[in-house]
């Protein structure tokens, strides 16, 4: 499956830093760049859970692919929320179910960063978006 242009960018820009302290603060920027969701969106029905952290996901499909927007209270999160959609906006459902999470973040140098608890929160994300895809 190839890769969007901005997934292209976010793989290039972290293969370019050597340690965790200039990936974290790269992944912090990222996070900057999501849209925030109004305090209606940051609702229970768009709660996702599995995440320690709080997170909210929303879902729009156009022509069969899906756009998501997606926010969390905690920073280093959003950033890989960030990295997250950059990977699966603009995928068909069939597209999302063959996401893996691990490699994507592996191919950008953070795999071994992510915590269990991340990683797990990561998945469960995922899957609301194959479940949401999956409804329609």
């Amino acid at each position: 499956m190839t890769l969007g242009s901005e997934a292209v960018a976010a793989q290039q820009a972290f293969s370019q830093l050597q340690g965790w302290e200039q990936r974290a603060r790269l992944l912090m920027q990222w996070g900057e760049r999501l849209s925030a969701l109004s305090e209606a969106e940051k609702s229970e029905q768009h709660r996702v859970h599995g995440c320690e952290s709080q997170v909210w996901l929303l879902a729009d499909a156009a022509e069969g692919r899906w756009q998501f927007r997606a926010s969390s209270d905690a920073r280093l999160l959003r950033g890989l929320l960030a990295l997250l959609l950059v990977r699966v906006n603009g995928l068909s459902a069939e597209q999302l179910r063959q996401v893996d999470v691990a490699q994507w973040f592996d191919s950008l140098g953070l795999g071994r960063q992510l915590s269990p608890s991340r990683s797990n929160g990561l998945n469960a994300v995922l899957q609301r978006m194959r479940d949401l895809a999956a409804q329609s």
